[in-house]
């Protein structure tokens, strides 16, 4: 929207001619026409009286205007060179506006309760839970093995997970990568443009803690659910004689190298 003072609006109305042929509007002070034989041809605008209602209906109507365009609304000021205010609309046009789409990462210390949030996040705002979907075989082989998944397979299933429909509509959410800068510049140059994520949130916990609740934790193999010795332990014996405890939570010298990483 562009905004001047009323007695710019009235000087300037009281200038203005028109070219009947091409209606091309000039001014007498502002902009001249390009040469005298368009200028014999000017003809003034609509009388004061007219002009003054104009001015008046717009004052009324601009507040309602505002508020309905207000999520998309920039005021310029127009009592300036009109290159400048040319310059200034050009710039607020090309502007690309923020993608409401949630694109989170949701990094934290081992045990502090990524998985659970991100899941939570993903059921209340119908996000996809990219972790929590196929990751592919490729890095199923690597995680049944209990061999680390190198970052470069990380990244190309990434990408090709967050590229899907179901994530470009929905947004996504991703909770154990990356966990070093070197992962982070790799992910920020793999994930282009619109893939790029818009939210990011650190999830502080002490080493203590963390030790406390990776140690006491395990999974069961058939459900894939995580249960905790002291939190929430298993529903029954069957299910306890299951769990498996992963390599790098079983030992406090493991986790503690997890930690100094993170």
């Amino acid at each position: 929207m562009l905004e001047a003072p009323e007695d710019v609006l009235l000087e300037r109305s009281r200038g203005k001619m028109v070219d009947p042929l091409t209606g091309d509007v000039y001014h007498q002070t502002f902009i001249l026409p390009p040469d005298p034989q368009v200028s014999q041809r000017l003809e003034h605008r609509p009388a004061e009286l007219q002009r003054d209602a104009e001015l008046q209906r717009h004052r009324r109507e601009v507040t309602g205007l505002s508020s309905a365009y207000q999520n998309v609304l920039r005021v310029v000021n127009a009592d300036q060179p009109h290159a400048d205010v040319y310059q200034q609309v050009l710039a607020f046009a090309r502007t690309r506006r923020r993608s409401r789409i949630p694109r989170i990462l949701l990094l934290g210390p081992p045990g502090c309760g990524k998985s659970l949030q991100a899941r939570l996040l993903s059921e209340k705002y119908k996000m996809v839970d990219a972790e929590g979907s196929t990751l592919g075989e490729e890095i199923h082989s690597y995680l049944d093995d209990g061999r680390p998944v190198p970052d470069s397979l990380v990244l190309q299933v990434l990408e090709e997970r967050l590229s899907r429909v179901d994530c470009s509509v929905r947004g996504w959410i991703l909770h154990d990568f990356p966990r070093d800068l070197q992962q982070a510049r790799s992910l920020q140059g793999a994930l282009q443009g619109a893939l790029q994520p818009n939210r990011v949130f650190f999830l502080e916990l002490a080493d203590d803690v963390c030790v406390e609740r990776t140690t006491l934790r395990a999974t069961d193999p058939v459900s894939g659910e995580r249960f905790h010795a002291v939190t929430r332990p298993a529903p029954s014996s069957e299910v306890q004689n299951r769990l498996q405890t992963r390599p790098e939570d079983s030992t406090h010298t493991a986790l503690q190298s997890r930690l100094t990483a993170d």
